[in-house]
């Protein structure tokens, strides 16, 4: 015969017949709460209370668990899970109002790569100076920021002059130069973990910081929205096409004004317009500041750098369908010098 006892050593039994012949039956809920229900196999009895026939030979003194009732836990993780989940919907389009008056427009900045012996770190400082000084223009960071070599890679930081400190010394000098209107972390960046330094040093910025990717709604004061979906990368790759990832991703769902990406050292351009709407996308895909590469020395790959920081400007008083809401400039001080004309346009005709 089965004897059932409760948590404190105790004999139970029924508490009609006083067999100890019982057996589970179920629980009973009420609230929140649950109760174990009994059924005494003797006479059919059922209880919630059972009886104690006899008591236990010693008892324990009651001593504090080293864990958190479950209770607490599932309802920790129900807290949590939604917390995460109106994050994420929160980051699906991220409003960013434009409280600038007139034409603005963004320098997509392509893998910078600040610590490679390979990279013109000149070049990268001249366009934060020309971001800086141009009245209208943003700063936008398309990710790998630096090498980062982590794990059997940092056998790596042997192949260049630059140590892993004074990698993270030049990358908080460089993202610290501008003001910036998005950064994406790329592969090289995540490659951190979850002690991100880089989200640690972008606090002190108020654009936008993601790992990947960012979707941007901007608003203009007229009320014009422009979207921008700026990623490390997009999906797909083709030889014949070196915009095809980008291209695709607007073609395939996203309908956005500017699409752009970096990640695979190499330019491309498309233009595309969705027939249903009229929308005009256009799909950047920006090349690398590390201009000389082993890598793709030692795998043969063609150099396809013709640009690395294109501009575009943004004319906030044309619809979607009209080519003049967008224009992409390939070579970033031809777009800082087209984009003032275009403010000086706009305040002439402010004046009038």
């Amino acid at each position: 015969m089965e004897i059932r006892k409760d948590e404190d050593g105790n004999i139970i039994g029924c508490n009609k017949c006083g067999s100890r012949q019982v057996k589970k039956d179920g629980w009973a809920y009420w609230k929140s709460k649950k109760r174990q229900k009994w059924q005494c196999k003797s006479c059919g009895k059922k209880f919630l209370n059972p009886k104690i026939i006899e008591k236990a030979p010693f008892e324990k003194e009651l001593q504090e668990v080293d864990f958190i009732p479950i209770d607490e836990i599932i309802e920790h993780r129900k807290k949590q899970y939604n917390q995460k989940l109106k994050a994420k919907k929160s980051k699906k389009l991220i409003n960013i109002k434009i409280n600038q008056m007139g034409p603005i427009g963004i320098l997509h900045f392509g893998d910078p790569h600040v610590d490679d012996d390979g990279t013109n770190l000149a070049e990268i400082y001249s366009l934060c100076n020309l971001v800086n000084k141009t009245d209208g223009l943003f700063g936008g960071n398309l990710g790998d920021i630096q090498n980062n070599w982590i794990g059997r890679l940092q056998a790596l930081y042997g192949q260049q002059s630059t140590s892993a400190k004074e990698s993270w010394r030049l990358t908080e000098h460089f993202v610290n130069q501008v003001e910036w209107l998005y950064l994406v972390a790329g592969n090289h960046d995540v490659w951190s973990g979850d002690g991100d330094p880089l989200e640690f040093i972008m606090r002190e910025h108020s654009g936008i910081y993601e790992q990947w990717g960012a979707r941007l709604n901007l608003i203009f004061p007229n009320g014009k929205e422009i979207r921008i979906n700026a990623r490390h990368m997009f999906k797909g790759n083709s030889m014949w096409n070196t915009a095809h990832g980008v291209a695709k991703a607007a073609q395939m769902g996203w309908k956005d004004h500017i699409l752009t990406c970096g990640h695979t050292h190499v330019s491309g351009y498309q233009v595309l317009k969705d027939a249903a709407s009229g929308l005009i996308s256009h799909a950047i895909q920006v090349a690398s500041f590390k201009i000389m590469d082993s890598y793709a020395d030692k795998l043969g790959l063609d150099d396809k750098n013709i640009f690395n920081a294109p501009v575009t400007i943004i004319d906030p008083y044309y619809e979607d369908d009209d080519n003049r809401l967008i224009t992409t400039i390939f070579n970033p001080y031809e777009g800082a010098n087209y984009l003032e004309h275009k403010r000086n346009q706009w305040k002439k005709s402010k004046k009038k």
